[in-house]
């Protein structure tokens, strides 16, 4: 595979594991990006939503990076989120991840004062060129009460060292199809946990950024809908969709996306931080129905 500064295709958001005590669980995230590598993804992401970055001190980022890339090598690219409220904090997040080794820098806009559409080309523009990392603009209104408007996107993407969008605002299909429309150059990508993920392709995304627990089904959809077998990849998709849609409950879906990695053996512990939410039991027993009927595989290492 040819590393790349704009990752599309596969590039599933990483959980963050922790120990039972809370503490940074390397072990169980070495598991996690092996567990990824055999799924065939085309890049990985680190600090994102999924990964519950808000949560993070600024030497488990570190530590986090440098024990992904140590998995990976060099070939796979490595998208660090970055989720500064400011443009000096966000500066610094995106220097960090750049010296650590992250290939692009997935950044959010500031949100607890609410930009102008003026001020986010101003901020978008000043964090690509504070480093020689690329730069994927995070497009999540549900996140961050903060609307891009297309014509908005379309200008960041003619700013040096702009490559690509995460497009969450919902309908994703509808503003992915808006944006590529308005910019031919600019790497569009489906986030949202994939929920609308064969109508995000449909429209011109050209790849998805979900969670991490389904990484090796999602890679199966992906390669039939490039095979034009889109009977088979709808039909795999909607026995999928149910657990997509759990895992975008309100304050549950860290504590989902871990579950289900520890119960496929991937890490050792559904352990979340603060303000994520353990699971409560509505969501527990649904969690349950839905893995019953899904029958997931569970995974282990496969000897070198």
């Amino acid at each position: 595979m040819t590393r790349t500064a704009t990752p599309i295709g596969l590039v599933p958001i990483l959980a963050t594991p922790f120990t039972t005590s809370g503490e940074l669980d390397l072990p169980s995230l070495r598991s996690l990006v092996e567990f990824q590598l055999d799924a065939g993804v085309d890049g990985l992401a680190v600090f994102g939503m999924a990964s519950e970055g808000f949560a993070l001190a600024t030497d488990e980022r570190a530590a986090i990076l440098h024990a992904v890339r140590d998995v990976v090598g060099d070939d796979l690219p490595i998208v660090a989120g970055v989720n500064g409220t400011s443009t000096v904090v966000a500066i610094e997040q995106a220097r960090h991840a750049a010296a650590g080794g992250a290939d692009q820098l997935m950044v959010l806009p500031p949100y607890l004062a609410k930009p102008s559409q003026r001020q986010l080309l101003e901020f978008f523009g000043e964090v690509a060129a504070a480093t020689d990392a690329t730069v994927m603009v995070q497009d999540a209104p549900g996140v961050t009460g903060v609307t891009i408007d297309v014509a908005t996107v379309a200008a960041l993407g003619r700013v040096s060292g702009i490559t690509s969008v995460k497009v969450e605002a919902p309908p994703t299909p509808v503003k992915v199809a808006a944006v590529t429309k308005a910019i031919d150059d600019l790497a569009v990508l489906g986030g949202l946990n994939a929920a609308s993920l064969i109508e995000e392709y449909d429209n011109g995304s050209v790849g998805t950024m979900p969670a991490c627990e389904y990484s090796d089904l999602l890679r199966g959809i992906l390669d039939d809908l490039a095979a034009d077998r889109r009977p088979q990849a709808r039909s795999a998709f909607g026995r999928l969709l149910p657990l997509i849609h759990l895992g975008t409950r309100p304050g549950q879906a860290w504590a989902v996306h871990k579950e289900v990695l520890r119960r496929r053996g991937i890490i050792e512990s559904g352990r979340v931080r603060l303000p994520a939410q353990e699971l409560e039991p509505v969501t527990a027993r649904a969690l349950d129905e839905i893995l019953a009927e899904l029958r997931l595989p569970s995974w282990q290492k496969v000897p070198a």
